[in-house]
């Protein structure tokens, strides 16, 4: 049975052959797979939270759907979706993903009440984020294509935070930078050339 140290200073030992070895250099590894069960055990718990916080709102609407609840990019990730009684609720998602926003908040909310910890849970519904993410990489796609040809700034459309999340990575990737600018509700990515 093996257990984490707190104390991540070292001490100096020397084996029955006389190799002096730092101690605690073995447990490093041990330390940071338990970090890393324990980061995903709270993970998991926070969607398990949100997805009851969603039963019972979706119980009290009479909406249908089904609850999955998953890890990803650190961050529990549930998602509303299509049951055997019937497809997930669109009216969720509102007008731009307005009421979805609305309703992760609200389950962040509820997670922290539970756990005393902010979250950083992603919510879907109905596949609207992962389609919209997937809409967003072809947006910046074409703006780092446009910026790497004319090689000027290209301002896009306003988004919302995890809009412009989505398109930084995506311009990133490509091996140029972007920045935020103006104020909510009009803030957007603006593509730079190198």
């Amino acid at each position: 049975m093996s257990s984490i140290q707190e104390n991540t200073g070292t001490t100096e030992g020397t084996t029955d052959e006389g190799a002096v070895v730092e101690a605690g250099a073995e447990d490093q590894p041990v330390a940071a797979a338990g970090a890393a069960k324990e980061r995903t055990d709270e993970l998991v718990r926070e969607g398990e939270i949100a997805a009851d916080f969603l039963e019972g709102l979706l119980d009290i609407a009479d909406l249908s759907g089904d609850l999955e609840v998953d890890i990803e990019n650190d961050r529990a990730a549930v998602a509303i979706v299509d049951s055997e009684d019937g497809v997930a609720p669109g009216r969720l998602v509102g007008p731009g993903g307005q009421v979805l926003d609305a309703l992760q908040e609200l389950t962040r909310l509820a997670v922290q009440a539970e756990t005393g910890e902010r979250s950083r849970l992603m919510l879907d519904v109905a596949g609207y984020r992962a389609d919209r993410r997937a809409a967003l990489v072809t947006t910046a796609r074409r703006a780092v294509a446009e910026v790497q040809e004319s090689g000027q700034p290209k301002e896009l459309e306003p988004m919302t935070a995890f809009e412009r999340k989505v398109v930084h990575d995506e311009v990133l990737a490509a091996g140029l930078s972007s920045e935020s600018a103006g104020v909510e509700p009009a803030r957007h990515v603006v593509v730079l050339p190198r």
